[in-house]
Order: structure tokens, then C-alpha cells, then sequence
């Protein structure tokens, strides 16, 4: 099961753990958020520690039993690890072959040779974006960290010339396209047709990837400009290989788990019948571990075997890929904790109250209410599933387009400011070896440019159309 997967359950099935009231819960989320921040900033401690003891703090303040607000904590930490974590391991497996095997430098070679300095931010963009297609956020992620990282050390690019674009590409996708999981969820709940969602969510994906991708970064470049961090960088192949996968192979490998997965989509979407046999197959290669799985495993030989590793070089390379990113595994992992504890105590209900008597134009509503609940639980799919259950009644009566453009409305809000009750945030914090204010300075602004942005361009659509 994927974190999203796990996320859409939870948010279904939670209960709230307190009887405090609004504004008890809203004082309890500002505490509990601030003193996160002023631990990992202020005192310096490490953020899984300061995760584990804000989500206890958060608990306290609204008022929920100790053992309670450890049972969402724990709940949290083990659902988002065995979503996510997996993923990241096999993720990390593979990064490490296509670096020892000199895969990932056979790309960033052709890359770099092909694109000029002044393309290259749009070369990532466009490859995110269509990696991205029918990838979760987060193995988007550890499948294109090496090839950014190499790039911006080998071609002595800016980490965030490169890296914003690729996370914007990702990005955009996660929250405006099907078949991703919170989009194919408000259509299913606004009753909104999947083809005129695809192709209004594409004319507002492109401009808005554009905005926050190749141009914000320039900014992004001037205000946090470091180095690559060296323990993240995949190495440059050893003096001793005498030869390395050609670029055909090493790509096709890339795009295994890509491809099986945009099959399992389509044939989800055009078969739609589970008990049809081909379904049943696709629906076990298309999900994200056989995939990743199948990648790492055909990887061995399109990568490893072709560099001429033998066994015992194979077996050493998969193991030394799992050590460096035991710290990034708690950090999610407890990150999801804290978003487990703020959906537990009541906050995604507490912001559904407050938006009732909020008397606005529908697509503004719809964002705003995404936005709220993005704020407080950092998971861009409970947004989207709690703010479509809302705004559900007002589709009834809506053309196909209008209702197409409400879902896109409630994806862009659930992208607004990602911060530190938000997986990703920590997932990009680590990988791009960044502190907490370097991450909010360019991850969290992006992602608020992509939801502003996007909620003009939905709401310039709806003047045209």
C-alpha cells in the first residue's frame, strides 16, 4: 500500500481523539508547529527528535490523552514508513547501481553535452514533468535526485537552478493530473469527466510549471545558494571500469517503474473492472513496489552486469545504498507521525466548521478550503478528498467544464506552503542537505507559486470558458 493510499484511509476512517474546541485546536497547532521549529532551528536538535516531541506537545495542548496522542504518533510514523520508506529503499538501491555501474553519469555526459547552460533548467523541467505523469511524488523523487545532483555538480550548475524545476515538474503533476490519486478522487466525488479534467488540468499545468520552475528558480538560486551535499551525490564511477551501460539501457531502466505504472493507469481507466483479468495483473506490476522492484532487479544486469560487477561487487553496492538514508527514513517517517496526531485530534473537521458560513464564488471557496487544510495537516491528499466531500453539492448542476475546473481549483490549493507537518518537506530538506529556513525559502515558496498560480489560471479559464 502507498502513503497515499494510507493517507486517503486515514483521513476516512480517523476519529477525533479530543472534545476541545476551535479555538483550543487552532492554539494547539500553532504551539505545537512553533515549538518544531524553535527545537530544530534554535536548540539545534535533530528533526526526528523535535517531530516526536512537537506531536506530543500538539496532543497535550489540545487536550488528548497521553496515550492516545502516542497511538496516532506511532500509527502515523509506521503507516507513512511502510508507504514511503520501502519506496525510498528500493529508490536508494537503484540510485547507487546507475552511479557504481556509471549509468547516471552516461546521462548527465549526453545530457550535458545536448543541452546548453541556459536550456538545461527547462531539460529538467520537461523530464520531471514527464516522469512525473503517473509516479507519486515521492518516487519521483529518488528516481530523479541523482541525475539533479549530477548534473549540478558536473556541469557546476546551482543546486537550485536544477532542483526547482525538477520539483516543480513533479510537483505540478502530484496535484493537477490524473491518474494521481488526489485528483482521480475529486473527480470521482464532483462527478467531473476524466478526459476534460486531463486536458484542462494540462493548459493549466504548463504555464504554471514554467512560473514556478525554470523562472522561480533563478530567484531560488540567488537566495539559498549552496553547494551540493557530497554524502548525496552519487560518485563518479571507479578508475577500474573498464566499460559502462550505454544510454539506451540505462534510460530504459529509469523508465521501467514509469511505464508499468502509467500502464496500470490507463488500463484502471479505460478496462475499469476489477475482476477482469488484465486489470488484476497490471494492478500488481503498475503498483510502486513491484515496480521499483522490477527497476532494481532488471537494473542488476541492464546496469551492474553491463558495467561488469560480479555478485559479491552487486551485493556490496545494494548495501552500502541503505546506510545513508536511515536518518531520512525516521524524519518522514516522524513527520508523518505529527500529520497523523493533527488529523487525529480533529483539525481537518475544525477547518470544514469554519468554512461553512464562508459566502464565496465556488472555485475560490474550493481553493481556499484546500489550502486550510493543507496548512494544518501537510497531506495534499487528505486536502483534496476533505475539500471535494465539501464542495461536492455545489458541482450539482455544473457543465463538465465547470466541474472539471473545481477539481483542478481544490489540487492547486492542496499544494499551498508545505512545511514541517509535510512529508515532502523533509524529504526535500535532506536530499538537498538544506536547513529548515533554506527549505521554506525555496521548496515551500514553490509550492505556493504553483497553487496561487494555478488558481489564477483556473479561474482565467472559467472567465473563457
Amino acid at each position: 500500500m502507498t502513503s497515499l493510499s494510507v493517507e486517503i484511509l486515514a483521513a476516512d476512517a480517523a476519529e477525533p481523539i479530543t472534545s476541545a474546541g476551535n479555538a483550543q485546536l487552532g492554539i494547539a497547532v500553532l504551539a505545537g508547529i512553533a515549538l518544531i521549529v524553535l527545537l530544530i532551528t534554535k536548540f539545534k536538535l535533530h528533526a526526528f527528535l523535535a517531530l516526536t516531541i512537537g506531536s506530543l506537545a500538539l496532543g497535550a495542548f489540545a487536550g488528548a490523552p497521553l496515550a492516545d496522542t502516542i497511538k496516532s504518533f506511532t500509527t502515523g510514523l509506521g503507516n507513512t514508513v511502510a508507504g514511503v520508506g520501502v519506496l525510498i529503499a528500493l529508490g536508494a538501491i537503484l540510485g547507487k547501481l546507475l552511479a557504481d555501474s556509471g549509468g547516471a553519469d552516461q546521462i548527465v555526459d549526453t545530457i550535458l553535452a545536448r543541452a546548453s547552460a541556459r536550456s538545461m533548467p527547462w531539460a529538467m523541467v520537461l523530464i520531471a514533468s514527464v516522469i512525473g505523469l503517473p509516479l507519486f511524488f515521492e518516487v519521483g523523487i529518488v528516481l530523479l535526485i541523482p541525475v539533479v545532483l549530477l548534473v549540478a555538480k558536473r556541469g557546476n550548475y546551482s543546486l537550485m537552478r536544477i532542483g526547482i524545476p525538477a520539483l516543480a515538474g513533479l510537483s505540478v503533476m502530484h496535484g493537477l493530473i490524473p491518474p494521481h490519486p488526489g485528483p482521480l478522487v475529486a473527480i470521482d466525488a464532483l462527478g467531473a469527466n476524466l478526459g476534460v479534467t486531463l486536458a484542462l488540468g494540462l493548459v493549466v499545468a504548463i504555464p504554471t510549471v514554467i512560473i514556478a520552475g525554470p523562472v522561480f528558480s533563478r530567484y531560488a538560486a540567488r537566495w539559498v545558494d549552496i553547494p551540493v551535499p557530497e554524502n548525496m551525490v552519487p560518485a563518479r564511477p571507479s578508475e577500474d571500469l573498464e566499460k559502462r551501460p550505454g544510454f539506451g539501457a540505462t534510460v530504459a531502466t529509469i523508465l521501467l517503474p514509469v511505464v508499468l505504472m502509467l500502464v496500470k493507469a490507463l488500463v484502471d481507466i479505460v478496462v475499469d473492472d476489477p475482476a477482469n483479468g488484465l486489470q488484476k495483473v497490471t494492478d500488481v506490476i503498475g503498483s510502486p513496489l513491484i515496480a521499483l522492484l522490477a527497476a532494481v532487479i532488471v537494473g542488476m544486469f541492464t546496469l551492474g552486469r553491463a558495467a561488469g560487477f560480479t555478485k559479491e561487487r552487486l551485493s556490496s553496492t545494494v548495501e552500502k545504498s541503505l546506510a545513508p538514508i536511515a536518518g531520512v527514513l525516521l524524519i518522514v517517517g516522524a513527520g508523518g507521525g505529527f500529520k497523523q496526531t493533527l488529523i487525529d485530534i480533529g483539525v481537518g473537521q475544525m477547518i470544514l466548521d469554519f468554512s461553512e458560513s464562508w459566502s464565496i464564488p465556488a472555485l475560490l471557496l474550493a481553493w481556499l478550503i484546500a489550502v486550510a487544510i493543507r496548512l494544518a495537516t501537510g497531506s495534499a491528499t487528505v486536502a483534496t478528498i476533505s475539500a471535494a466531500g465539501l464542495v461536492a453539492p455545489l458541482a450539482e448542476g455544473m457543465s463538465a467544464t465547470e466541474t472539471s475546473l473545481l477539481v483542478l481549483a481544490i489540487g492547486a490549493g492542496s499544494l499551498f506552503f508545505s512545511h514541517v507537518n509535510d512529508a515532502g518537506f523533509w524529504l526535500v530538506k535532506e536530499y538537498f542537505g538544506m536547513t529548515v529556513g533554506q527549505t521554506v525559502k525555496t521548496w515551500s515558496v514553490m509550492e505556493t507559486i504553483i497553487s496561487v498560480v494555478g488558481i489564477v489560471f483556473v479561474l482565467l479559464l472559467s472567465l473563457v470558458l
